[in-house]
């Protein structure tokens, strides 16, 4: 069954010379227009598609991808208000409609603002609400320590960013943890470093565990190779140093070079650390 507001695959049933109609599993049709139609499709293929209602109450079809689907939090701007709302560029031709009850102040026009995407009851069209917050909650956690997570930076505060985990959950991001600036709105890739007594989340940026030291590591060795098999980098560098040049935090240039070591393919000196010749 088609859901408005999410990706579906649908089937072509028909094709014109204004687009393709789509089966949207409950006997109705539904139109991607021409523009958005990939080359070479034909009747009996598959299509994922974005779905929403466009200005004519019409439910359409299109291959675009939004900033966000229905449940998920993302940064837009604002492109134009009235006395009902705002409208946000949402990366489709219609514009994302907030009403002026699901804004948090008064939305204006070049402003960006995190909204969540719903779809309003009464009309059944896909709608947006700066009212983010009673959609976040850490009552019942749908991850564990060492989970992949989507992390959206949400806030700033005094020990670090706190951010939004998988649309649903809050989490802090510690300053000591990053090793460069992030902007309210910013999407990121984590993994849930620990889970506290009172369900407080801290996170950490990128992979975790061997599978970031595998590929920190194949990084480390093609720099070495591209520097005559020597780098002027060691455990008492300076953090920023290390972030500058190899953009890993001190802690993971540390484990990675280890493991490296352990494996005989680096030596250690006193001033960096250099390529075991094969």
């Amino acid at each position: 069954m088609a859901e408005i507001g999410r990706y579906n695959n649908l089937k072509v049933i028909k094709e014109l010379d204004f687009g393709v109609y789509l089966d949207d599993g409950k006997g109705e049709e539904i139109l991607l227009p021409k523009r958005f139609v990939p080359k070479g499709i034909q009747e009996g293929d598959e299509l994922e598609v974005f779905l929403y209602h466009d200005s004519e109450n019409r439910v359409i079809a299109t291959t675009q991808r939004p900033k966000a689907i229905v449940g998920e939090i993302a940064m837009m701007e604002v492109v134009d208000t009235t006395n009902h709302g705002a409208f946000l560029d949402w990366g489709l031709m219609k514009d994302l409609f907030v009403p002026l009850s699901q804004q948090e102040l008064r939305m204006q026009k070049g402003q960006h603002h995190l909204v969540m995407l719903y779809i309003d009851e009464q009309t059944g069209r896909i709608a947006a609400t700066a009212r983010i917050s009673r959609f976040l909650s850490n009552h019942d956690l749908t991850v564990k320590e060492m989970d992949p997570v989507d992390l959206l930076v949400y806030q700033r505060t005094d020990i670090g960013y706190k951010v939004i985990i998988n649309s649903r959950h809050l989490g802090v991001l510690h300053y000591n943890e990053v090793f460069r600036d992030l902007e309210i709105g910013d999407k990121e890739t984590g993994f849930v470093k620990t889970i506290r007594e009172d369900n407080k989340i801290d996170v950490v940026l990128g992979e975790r565990g061997y599978k970031k030291v595998e590929g920190e590591a194949e990084k480390i060795l093609r720099l070495l190779k591209e520097n005559d098999g020597y780098l002027p980098y060691h455990d008492k560098s300076d953090p920023e140093d290390i972030y500058d040049f190899f953009g890993m935090s001190k802690k993971t240039f540390k484990m990675t070079v280890g493991a490296l070591y352990k494996q005989k393919q680096i030596e250690l000196t006193k001033t960096g650390i250099k390529l075991v010749e094969e």
